[in-house]
Formats: C-alpha cells, structure tokens, sequence
C-alpha cells in the first residue's frame, strides 16, 4: 500500500502550480537598530540603554536591584548592584560611566517613575532627565512592551544573568559587584572593535556640577502608540496628534528651547518615512525640583 503524502508536500505541489487561494504572509526584513531615532540608525549617533534588573535574592543576604547599561552601536556594557531603586543612585551610575566612556548623542530608559520622574502630576521631569539635559544628552523613553525596541538591553540582562547571576554563589553585594565587574571587563574586551567603530562620544565636561533646578533647555523624546482618539499621554497630560494615525507609533520630540512639540509618524515596515504629523505648542510651568539636591 502506498504511502500516502505529507501536508507539507501537498502544499508544495498545489504552490507551485499556482492553486493557493490564500494570501501568504509578507515577510520584511527587520528595520535598523533605533530606527525610530533618524540618526542613530543610520550609524551618525550613539545611544545607551539603560535598565533594571528587579529583586535578585542572595542567599541569606539580601536583595539585589542591577542597574544594567549597554550601547546600541559599540555594545559597551555596564552593570551595578544598588541596595534599592532610587534616581539618585541611578544618576551617580550615569555619572560614572560617562565620565569613564564619553557621552552618548541619547539616553533611552523605560518609563519607570526611576527614570521619568512621578506620572502622576503634570509637567514632571525626574533627576535623570534633568542630569541628560544639563549634559546636552537627549533622554528617550520608551514603551517596554513596543516589540524590538527594548532588545538591546533586554538581550544584555539575560547574558547578564546567565553568566554572572546563574553561574557564581555569592554571599554578599560586593562580592556580586566583583563577579560582575570582572565579566564586564571580558566582555568589553570581546566588543572593543565594535566600540572603536562606533559613533563618537563626547567628552564629559570635567568641572560638570549638577544643578537640579536650573531652567529646562534642550529636548526629551517619547516614544508612544496614539489611542482610540489620536492622542498620547505624556509629562502628565494628554495631547491630540492626528484623528487619522489611531492606535500608531509617534516620535514626540518636547523641545524646551522652542517651547513646542513636534509628532513623527513611526512605522515599521517604512523605517525610513517619519513625516511630521503636527507642532503642538507646549509652555512648561515653571515647577522648581522638590527633591533633594
């Protein structure tokens, strides 16, 4: 008795002669690394992605908060054990590694209130928005769920974990800090090349002093979907982009030089098309920092 063919096979026979109905999906070539940042995909800016690694238990010890960082272009990696979340500590990891490696064209973090600042009042801007800002670095926020957008830092923190984390029985933060430290030095060997060729750095100004009340000046990058009506929540509020880009991808630059807010249409399958959907005018209240400085 003859065997009768396989579903695959059938299909082949019927696809080659023409006798699908069906529409076959469209495969497209993956966009760029930060193709929603013009000139970071096309190899002319650098950008670190910065994250955090969440309550690692060490064993009768105690927990464990990893800030990680990685660049897209030359792949340098960083990580740091912190006792707790905290902006503060935050800003003196981004100090320090930027004092170390230069300053990068953008700073792109999620939307944790570590990063952003609170979500709840308007016109908020957090200490790590202020630190990028005073340096001249454009900080980008952007939706941890938007798929790829996150990939960079996100494929760190497993390797992160896979060979530091997972490999080493530790008994204490500093001797985390160390198994990491030392992984971080191989790995940056590895990449040296790749970091050699990457865009250029700026150089941190060496007498820098953070000013956490100063005015606002430069620009901050949000990366959002539009809803139902057209409109993205950012700083607080809500803004009307276009009644005709729903449930979209928008790039909103809020310049605070110019006092306004300009809105990019975002799209995968055409990286290359980000045309201007509209200018909104943004007047910033004046709110002083309430922090501690």
């Amino acid at each position: 008795m003859a065997t009768a063919p396989s579903v695959a096979s059938v299909n082949r026979v019927l696809a080659h002669h023409g006798l699908q109905d069906a529409a076959r999906r469209i495969r497209r070539p993956a966009p760029p690394k930060g193709w929603y940042l013009p000139e970071v995909a096309a190899g002319r800016a650098e950008v670190d992605c910065f994250d955090f690694i969440e309550d690692l238990k060490i064993a009768q010890g105690p927990l464990v908060n990893v800030l990680t960082a990685k660049s897209v272009h030359g792949a340098l990696t960083d990580a740091w054990m912190l006792s707790q979340l905290s902006a503060k500590g935050a800003v003196s990891c981004l100090r320090a590694r930027w004092s170390r490696d230069g300053l990068p064209a953008h700073a792109q973090f999620d939307n944790d209130t570590v990063f952003q600042g609170a979500h709840q009042f308007a016109h908020t801007v957090g200490r790590v928005s202020r630190l990028c800002l005073a340096l001249g670095v454009v900080p980008v926020f952007v939706p941890p769920l938007e798929h790829g957008m996150q990939n960079t830092i996100e494929g760190f923190n497993a390797l992160w974990q896979a060979k530091v984390w997972q490999r080493h029985r530790v008994g204490s933060m500093g001797e985390l800090q160390m198994r990491s430290d030392q992984y971080i030095a191989a790995h940056r060997a590895r990449v040296q090349q790749a970091a050699e060729a990457a865009p250029p750095r700026r150089a941190m100004p060496m007498d820098f002093k953070l000013d956490l009340r100063a005015p606002l000046t430069g620009q901050i990058i949000f990366i959002r979907r539009t809803d139902e009506r057209g409109q993205v929540h950012l700083l607080g509020q809500c803004f009307t982009v276009s009644p005709d880009w729903l449930h979209r991808l928008v790039r909103c630059e809020v310049d605070f030089d110019h006092h306004c807010i300009r809105c990019f249409a975002l799209r995968r399958s055409a990286p290359d098309a980000q045309p201007l959907l509209t200018t909104i005018s943004y007047q910033r209240t004046y709110k002083p920092f309430r922090g501690e400085t």
